[in-house]
């Protein structure tokens, strides 16, 4: 069975969920790779054989996404041809991570196609909203379509919402505290994190940051280049997280069970929601990052917090159930699937 495995590359999320899903999928048949986009700083430990440009949202400094800077690297024709070149024809299964060249491509030449990820769970019907007729939620919605979905989420919401997959290096990692807090924030500069933070005094504070390739020490934060390893090495380490309404670092925070603070990004439908989600689950959510949460954000430090989650290992079991309508397709009675 030849499989097309496609996903977005513009930040971490989607490329951590890659590294442990294809695995299991090379146990199923021959698995090629795509990724569009260009904002991942994984290395992935597999090649990855169509690298395209695609559409991607670029991150501000000022806690959003910046349109501007995404509009201007918008590459509409490059997009379109991108579209209209991908060989969907010489495989049997794709999957697709809210991947839009794929996901356009299928609808164009009626491929099947099966979608999963974690902005379908946001969709689902059952899950919290932020608002309903928003801009912001059609972007999501036909960013990259596709008819047959299934989502991760923080909970179940439906038959079709699977807990998140947790990567191995967080699921099997050394859990300590070692008393310092890790701080991912990629929409806001290293200058205003660390003007914020440091005014929080006894508190050291371990930041990650794309606009760095040194270690900058002020006060008591330490600003750090995006590495994988040191990320996981701090967070599992943490006594806890200051981060994005994103999706996988407040799920690995939460298996953890490390003390977690969200502040979603403006102009990101898909955060807003996250952060509704998370507050439900009784996680802090801040609206902006400015000198007036100063306090809000000691009395977090200096509170605690307990909040228990139960994301088992079932990524080769959630392969399977998604795979069911190729099976079906293909006519393999869905009593073999092992």
């Amino acid at each position: 069975m030849k499989i097309l495995y496609a996903f977005q590359g513009t930040g971490n999320g989607h490329a951590s969920r890659a590294i442990e899903i294809i695995p299991y999928l090379q146990q199923k048949g021959d698995v090629d790779v795509l990724i569009s986009g260009y904002q991942c700083d994984l290395d992935l430990p597999f090649n990855v054989k169509y690298k395209y440009y695609g559409l991607s949202f670029i991150f501000g400094k000022k806690g959003g996404i910046s349109f501007w800077k995404t509009i201007k690297k918008m590459k509409l024709k490059n997009l379109l041809k991108e579209i209209k070149s991908v060989p969907l024809e010489k495989y049997d299964l794709i999957i697709n991570d809210f991947e839009p060249v794929t996901a356009w491509a299928s609808k164009f030449k009626r491929s099947q196609i099966i979608s999963l990820s974690h902005q379908n769970a946001v969709l689902d019907a059952n899950a919290p909203k932020q608002g309903i007729y928003r801009i912001e939620r059609l972007i999501l919605k036909y960013y990259a379509p596709v008819k047959i979905k299934f989502g991760f989420h923080f909970n179940i919401y439906s038959s079709s919402t699977f807990t998140p997959i947790i990567r191995k290096e967080i699921r099997y990692s050394n859990i300590t505290n070692k008393k310092h807090y890790t701080v991912y924030l990629p929409s806001y500069s290293d200058k205003k994190i660390i003007k914020i933070l440091s005014k929080i005094k006894n508190t050291k504070w371990e930041v990650f940051s794309k606009n760095t390739k040194e270690y900058i020490f002020k006060n008591n934060v330490i600003i750090k280049p995006i590495n994988g390893p040191n990320f996981i090495k701090s967070i599992c380490s943490s006594e806890g997280v200051i981060c994005g309404a994103g999706f996988e670092t407040p799920a690995e925070a939460l298996y953890l069970q490390k003390k977690l603070l969200v502040i979603p990004m403006r102009n990101q439908y898909e955060q807003q929601c996250n952060a509704l989600s998370l507050k439900q689950m009784g996680i802090p959510v801040l609206k902006k990052f400015n000198k007036r949460q100063v306090i809000k954000i000691s009395s977090w430090v200096n509170a605690k917090q307990s909040i228990k989650v139960n994301y088992p290992d079932i990524t080769k079991d959630i392969l399977n159930t998604v795979m069911i309508p190729y099976y079906k397709q293909i006519h393999i009675p869905i009593t073999t699937i092992v």
